[in-house]
Formats: C-alpha cells, structure tokens, sequence
C-alpha cells in the first residue's frame, strides 16, 4: 500500500520549510502529490526536487496577502499593480487572459488567487468578498496608436464584461480603480468616458478621471487615465478634492469634470521631481549592435545629435510619408513602451561618446526599470515575451502613489460608515 507524508513531514525529512513544499506542490513539482480536503500528501517515496534553483524560486515568491483591504485584480497583466499596492491591498482574486503574462506573474507572487481565462467566463458571484476593484481594460480601440473604435468595440469593449462582473457580486466593492490610456478621455470628443461614468453612477458610484504621466515618478513617458470610483455613502476628506482642475487634469479631464453629474475633482500634493536618470537605469555592458538603424535619423535630428559632447537619447522607428525615420527625443525621458507587435514598436537607445554615435535595443531589464519593477523582478521567457510584460503594464509607483492618495484613504473610510452603521443599527 502507497504511503504518504504530510507537508510537515516532507520538509522535515528534506530539510526544507513547510511553505517550500506547498509552493512546489501548487506548482506541479514534485511527482505523486495531491489534494485531499485541502491538505497536500506527497508519496514517502518520491525523491526530494533536486534543483536548487526550483527551491530558491518558490523561496523567493512575493507574498502578497499581507494587507489590511482586499481587492480584485481584473486584466492584472504581469502584477506590477499589485505590486505598487503591496501592503495596502491583498489581492483575493486577479485574472489575465494571456499566458505570457501569467508567468510573469507566477513567477514573482505567491497566486493561489491568480486565475487564467477568459473575463466572459467569470462569474462575479462566484469570487471572494474585496474591498477595491481594480480594472486596467484593453486599450487597442481607444488607443491614439491604435483603431479608435471605441469603448464598445471587441477589445475595449471588455470594460462591459467587467461591470457585468461587478453587477453580480453580491456586495460590489467600495471602491473602484479603473486604468486606461488618454483616448478614452479624449477620442470621440469625450463620448467614450461619458458612457462609462454613466455607468458607474447607474452602479452608485461617484467618480472622477485623473490624467498622470509616469514621468514624474521615472524617466519615462506613459501618460494614463485613472477612473477613480467610490461609494456614494462614503464620505471623502475633503483634502482629497478640489472645487476645479488642477495637475491631475488634462484639457479633456477638466471639460468633462465641468459638464458630468457626480464628477470629483481628486486632488493630491504633486511628488517632488524623481532623482532616477535615463541613464542611471541604462546596463552599461549591453552590446551596441544596432548602428545601421542610424541611417534612418533625419539630417535634422542628426545634427541636433552630433551637437551634444555626450548625450543618452531615445527613439522609435516611424514611417512618415511612406518613409522608414528613426525619431530621437534628447529630453532625457524614454517614450513610452509598447508591446512589440513589431519593428517599429520596440524602443532604440542612442548614446553619443567621444564624438561617436551607436545605438541598439532598449534590454528588457531597463525596461523592467522603466515601469518602476526592482531588480529581483523575474521575467521568463524570451526578449519578447519580457517587453511584452513590460510594454502593456502600469507603472509600479503609479499604482502605488494612486493606494496611498486615493484608494487606501477611501477603503479607510468605506469600512468606518461600515461600523458606524453596524453600531447605529
């Protein structure tokens, strides 16, 4: 008859910690372990995973449980949201479509409560109690790069799975986050977030847009939108509003913030200017093997170029008037990343020294840098699959500079009326 350890059992007598063999265990990693009633057995015979490797990286998995509000995570990408919110909100259930995204995130978070499929196949009454709802929608149809379909299109359009998703949990979260590019404030002459904040009041909720570029935090530009929703019942510091627009408001913002029912004008301090450079977050020994694509900078740009003594610029390939150009920025601010659906959407690095000019691929760890992931961030797979993770991502101190201002002074607030019903009965 087959014998069986327990957990404890089994890193007892392979000199490991329980949580390791129950990561190894989620993980497929050790041959003849199941589930019964919850708790894992593991065959008595089956050899400890030799790997060391296999080990440390179930060691080094981040835990996100530990935070006083839970949330869920909708289009959750590679993590890098829940990251920024680490140790405000525990994310209790985050879904993606995209496998290469989901190893992202299985790679670098404990994710028992990560589940892979389809937002048409989630059933809201299904998932576990959360005080937020955070939501960053394909952009591909409101997207100034992309088709402009609209909010009702077959990508973008999701963002109607998502609010259906709400509408069958039986208590909706307090409070909402919602993350997209600036086209859904600005094309269509504003009609694609006056559909959406109408529903949201529908919902019972009060809600505002900010427009925040990650420049302020990183030396890259990835100007977003973030709908901010609350609770109508839940009162608001009033240092957290304005009575008009201000920084977090772009020409767009403002005009539907003066026209809208139930429009809050979020206000915040603006961060001190960040310390991090371009080039500080540049890999030094990356080889410099692309300088045929200098070839492609217009005179003009060149000569800007070959004015500096030394300069670190950025750029992307376009085609303008049916002509290939490499287009550099000199600001010391790197464009904002994309997924590399091709040739023109992966980003060049140009640095001139010593009166020559080389350039090559942005690596996929300055990448990681760019959008605010630390150095011990794992990314799995190919260059592709790394930028991709990275290119449709929000950026980590974004999303954590939006849970200290906004989202955890609001979930703070949505559970006290909480208990200030309860004791008033």
């Amino acid at each position: 008859m087959q014998e069986y350890l327990s957990v404890q059992e089994a890193a007892t007598k392979w000199g490991v910690t329980p949580r390791q063999v129950q990561i190894l265990c989620k993980e497929n990693r050790i041959e003849g372990a199941s589930k019964i009633s919850k708790v894992w057995i593991i065959p008595a015979d089956v050899e400890k995973p030799t790997a060391a490797c296999e080990m440390d990286a179930a060691e080094a998995l981040v835990d996100l449980s530990h935070a006083p509000y839970a949330m869920h995570e909708f289009f959750a990408g590679s993590g890098l949201v829940a990251y920024g919110l680490k140790g405000m909100f525990s994310p209790v259930w985050s879904n993606d479509i995209n496998e290469r995204k989901a190893a992202v995130y299985r790679a670098n978070f404990v994710h028992d409560h990560f589940v892979l499929g389809d937002i048409k196949d989630v059933n809201g009454a299904e998932l576990p109690a959360a005080h937020l709802s955070w939501a960053s929608f394909p952009c591909q149809d409101l997207s100034l790069a992309g088709n402009m379909k609209g909010i009702f299109a077959d990508r973008s359009g999701l963002v109607w799975e998502y609010l259906r998703v709400l509408d069958e949990i039986k208590e909706r979260p307090r409070v909402l986050a919602i993350e997209n590019v600036a086209g859904l404030l600005v094309a269509n002459n504003g009609e694609n977030y006056r559909n959406l904040h109408q529903a949201l009041r529908e919902r019972g909720y009060r809600c505002g847009a900010i427009f925040l570029n990650s420049e302020v935090f990183l030396p890259q530009s990835r100007p977003r939108v973030f709908v901010i929703a609350v609770r109508e019942n839940v009162p608001i510091s009033a240092d957290m509003t304005d009575n008009g627009p201000n920084w977090l408001h772009n020409k767009a913002a403002a005009a539907l913030g003066a026209d809208l029912d139930g429009w809050i004008w979020w206000k915040a301090d603006k961060p001190a200017a960040s310390p991090i450079t371009l080039e500080s977050i540049l890999d030094q020994d990356a080889p410099f093997d692309k300088d045929d694509v200098l070839r492609l900078v217009p005179q003009r740009i060149m000569d800007e170029l070959n004015s500096y003594e030394s300069i670190v610029a950025t750029g992307y390939r376009r085609t303008r008037n049916g002509h290939q150009q490499l287009e550099l920025r000199f600001d010391g601010i790197a464009g904002c990343l994309r997924t590399p659906a091709g040739g023109s959407s992966k980003q060049y690095v140009v640095v001139r020294r010593n009166g020559e000019n080389h350039a090559r691929l942005l690596t996929v760890r300055e990448a990681a840098r760019l959008m605010g992931a630390p150095e011990t961030y794992s990314l799995p797979g190919s260059y592709n699959d790394g930028y991709f993770a990275m290119g449709d991502a929000v950026v980590l101190p974004v999303a954590r500079f939006i849970g200290e201002r906004f989202l955890l002074p609001l979930a703070q607030a949505a559970y006290q009326t909480d208990l200030e019903e309860a004791v008033n009965g």
